[in-house]
């Protein structure tokens, strides 16, 4: 019986470290001209909402307050290929949605247009940024008011896409394992070729050295 609780306990925990692993959120601050990039890593076919504010800091009030309309967001996303796949201004508070097509590292990067910051040259700005992946993006009170869903059925739709969500994380494991076995092997085999080419390169020396040695004694007519 303790036996199925620990069991219990532990599938629990798993579960829970996939679902926060599908969301993050943070705040950081950039200046006029800094770019912050992000690595996200997400599966394929996966879709990715981006949720971001923005606050500049008042030196009379000191502290963050919500930036004006005329500043904006410039988002780029990159693939693991380093193919755009995302690229847009927003303004200061906005939203912005891509879906992967390629499992693995996507790089998120952030900067504020200069032309409008330069207004406030030497401030701060506050940029929260919320990441939602997979089902988390969905919206499921929209879904269910626009297909007419019952609480029940809108329950079973949601257990269906964390498992399919599931799925996908488990498939880029097992694809991130697979790379990772393939650079093992491609390493072992370069450190055995290296050790061979050492190995006949040491041969070749003292084959060398005895050569020379037999010239040298035979020209000194010591043997």
């Amino acid at each position: 019986m303790a036996a199925v609780r620990m069991r219990s306990c532990v599938l629990s925990v798993l579960l829970l470290n996939v679902f926060y692993s599908f969301v993050s959120s943070l705040y950081f601050h950039i200046g006029e001209t800094e770019k912050k990039c992000f690595i996200e890593e997400i599966p394929d076919e996966t879709m990715i909402i981006g949720n971001y504010r923005t606050q500049l800091y008042d030196k009379q009030r000191e502290e963050y307050l919500p930036a004006t309309q005329g500043l904006g967001m410039f988002v780029e996303v990159k693939d693991p290929d380093d193919k755009v796949i995302l690229s847009r201004q927003y303004g200061s508070e906005g939203r912005f949605t891509f879906t992967s097509h390629t499992p693995g590292e996507h790089q998120i990067c952030l900067h504020s247009n200069s032309s409008k910051f330069s207004l406030f040259a030497g401030g701060m700005l506050r940029v929260h940024l919320d990441i939602q992946v997979g089902e988390h993006a969905n919206n499921y009170a929209e879904i269910a008011a626009k297909d007419k869903l019952t609480e029940l059925q809108l329950r079973v739709r949601q257990l269906v896409e964390q498992v399919d969500q599931i799925q996908k994380e488990q498939n880029y494991q097992r694809y991130r394992e697979e790379r990772f076995r393939q650079t093992s092997e491609s390493t072992n085999q370069r450190v055995l070729w290296w050790s061979i080419v050492q190995t006949l390169i040491l041969v070749a020396i003292g084959i060398w050295q005895m050569r020379h040695l037999k010239s040298f004694f035979e020209a000194k007519k010591l043997v």
